[in-house]
């Protein structure tokens, strides 16, 4: 177990450099050789409460966070509100040390800040340690840190001591600062990187335990990513030159990344008073002419709601991002959830035209990013990139040479001024810019500013130059044409294929996903498969227009399938059984709304336990079982 995979786990306080500390340590992991996943838990404060970061390095390829850990850094809590028992929080100086403790694997490593914390507050401490076998280090990193005149170098103290421990070299640590670091801060770093290495090795005996750093190597270079890393870059290399947004967690992380990408690229990020506005700008952006986007997490995304329609209405390409967080209202605004599906697909009022893609991981992120943008800007509709917090959140390493792609500029069906000469114009002169009896429902678009190329657009309906029209024939011509588009989109998705099958073709059972549980699912079904049992998986993207073909030969090809997703209300699940109009004897649910992600055990779990016991639920208050109907 040790041997190929260290998951190291980094806790503190919110504000004591845990993000940046564990960002560029995975980075040292990857650049060794190693495939690297991080995985992120923090509280909606600006500083203090307990945070961690885990990173999960092997020399195989990982998809998931791992089940538990083998590697605590424990450095306290430096911003605690209240350091004591009985206050509303808790100890949260300790907590660092004390709420990371039940996920330790057996054999574990334990260092902690004895600058800042004593185990010995912690209730049976000793006696856990002994049953689990822990190896336990109090090192005061803090007092460490002070003799090199600078408290927050403990963090460096902190990995230098992990490195000892784990017998990696510092060579990848040290070539890491040297690029980040100012020199005014660069040479105590080194010294206490080295300092806190060497303590290690001279008191304690780094051979005590079995936790190591595997050994690895790359075929090709590597880059660390997220999910909001992706989506940008995809909508960049799209062609994407404006932004509009407001922050909120945890859509910022995209906006903040085009935001610094804009003004090198010749492009424009606006930061406006609310999210109605942002998803306006961005549509008027488009109308003129620019590749654009807007986006926002639930509650900011409620408030596109009319801009969004308008969208549907007016035929103006546009991609929207949502990020999911846990609600609804605020919710938990840093805890992930997959709770805004329905939301999505259906806010905005009428009979809405609109694609919603799901990515399932780092790299589809990129490539549906970029499908959003071709397809919106192609079938002129409203494309909307759905993802959550773990996904936009959590690090991955992934080859280079996945983002080798042309950029993308075309505007799509756009006109120019010699075949706007040849196009239906009405008596006034106005283009015909929403004519009835056009392929695939697509009547090409003209710019303002075009010769030729004058037209209304309204959020009313309207007949074909843009006048409102409350015709009974004109309403039927015009909502017929934009339904046309759906098929069209998805006949040409069905040509391309995002859903991502995994496991053996003649399984037995099915688990069906969507979203950014599909590398933990992937990684559950091979723990299965290794089990005995016969299993394969789904991870659906295309969320609108809903897969029915491929989704349907799945259901069809197993015996029962157990749907796997982050809500309370099995929103996957109905939809699904919505878009199939059948199988809900067939379809079982797993869901999970505690605010934390899937871990694999979490679903071999409750697969063994419902799908092959035949338990009505699953042990624990991690998951929820929900059989299928009938059952």
């Amino acid at each position: 177990m040790t041997e190929s995979e260290l998951i190291w786990r980094i806790s503190g306080g919110s504000g004591d450099g845990i993000a940046s500390t564990s960002q560029n340590f995975a980075k040292a992991l990857m650049r060794s050789g190693l495939h690297v996943f991080t995985h992120r838990h923090y509280p909606s404060r600006i500083r203090g409460g307990h945070t961690y970061t885990e990173i999960r390095a092997s020399d195989e390829p990982v998809k998931s966070r791992g089940d538990g850990y083998n590697f605590l850094l424990a450095l306290g809590d430096s911003f605690a509100r209240n350091p004591q028992e009985d206050a509303y929080y808790g100890n949260e100086e300790l907590k660092p040390l004390s709420e990371n403790l039940d996920e330790l694997r057996e054999g574990g490593v334990i260092v902690y800040d004895s600058g800042l914390l004593d185990a010995d507050e912690i209730e049976d401490f000793d006696r856990r340690v002994e049953e689990n076998d822990w190896h336990v280090y109090p090192i005061d990193l803090r007092g460490m840190a002070r003799e090199q005149g600078r408290e927050v170098m403990r963090n460096t103290a902190g990995v230098g001591v992990t490195c000892a421990l784990i017998g990696m070299d510092l060579e990848y640590i040290q070539d890491l600062m040297r690029e980040a670091m100012p020199e005014k801060i660069l040479e105590p770093n080194l010294e206490i990187l080295q300092t806190a290495y060497e303590q290690v090795q001279e008191e304690h005996d780094p051979d005590a335990h079995d936790v190591r750093v595997p050994s690895g190597e790359h075929d090709e270079p590597q880059l660390l990513m997220s999910g909001s890393d992706a989506i940008s870059y995809g909508a960049i290399d799209e062609g994407c030159r404006f932004i509009a947004g407001y922050p909120m967690t945890p859509w910022t992380e995209v906006f903040t990344i085009m935001t610094q990408a804009m003004s090198g690229l010749g492009g424009i990020s606006e930061q406006v008073e609310d999210e109605i506005a942002a998803a306006a700008l961005a549509l008027g952006a488009s109308h003129a002419g620019v590749k654009s986007m807007s986006g926002s997490s639930g509650g900011g995304f409620a408030l596109m709601s009319e801009p969004l329609g308008l969208a549907e209405m007016t035929e103006t390409p546009v991609v929207f991002v949502e990020a999911m967080r846990a609600g609804p209202s605020t919710g938990m605004p840093t805890k992930t959830e997959q709770g805004d599906l329905e939301h999505v697909l259906y806010t905005s009022q009428g009979d809405t035209h609109r694609v919603v893609f799901a990515p399932g991981t780092v790299e589809e992120a990129y490539d549906q990013t970029r499908t959003a943008f071709r397809i919106a800007y192609e079938y002129q509709i409203p494309a909307i990139v759905l993802y959550d917090q773990k996904l936009g959140g959590e690090l991955i390493s992934v080859p280079e040479s996945t983002f080798d792609r042309e950029p993308n500029p075309d505007l799509g069906s756009v006109l120019t001024e010699e075949e706007l000469v040849d196009a239906p114009h009405n008596a006034a002169g106005k283009y015909e810019r929403f004519q009835h009896d056009v392929e695939d429902g697509v009547s090409p678009r003209s710019l303002p500013g075009q010769k030729g190329g004058r037209f209304l657009a309204t959020g009313n309906e309207h007949e074909p130059s843009g006048h409102i029209s409350e015709s009974p024939e004109n309403r039927v011509a015009q909502v017929d044409r934009r339904s046309q588009k759906v098929e069209a989109i998805r006949a040409e998705l069905d040509d391309e294929g995002n859903q991502t099958p995994h496991g053996p073709e003649d399984a037995e059972y099915g688990i069906l996903t969507w979203g950014s549980q599909q590398g933990t699912v992937e990684e559950a079904v091979d723990e299965l498969n290794a089990a005995g049992h016969s299993v394969k998986s789904l991870g659906v993207s295309d969320l609108t227009p809903y897969p029915v073909t491929d989704v349907e030969a799945f259901v069809e090809s197993v015996e029962e399938v157990l749907v796997v997703e982050m809500n309370a209300s099995a929103q996957f699940r109905g939809l699904t059984q919505k878009e199939l109009g059948r199988y809900g004897e067939k379809l079982s649910s797993l869901l999970k709304y505690n605010g934390n992600p899937f871990e694999p055990a979490d679903i071999v779990e409750g697969f063994e336990s419902t799908m092959i016991d035949g338990n009505d639920d699953v042990p624990g208050i991690e998951t929820t079982f929900v059989p299928a109907a009938g059952d």
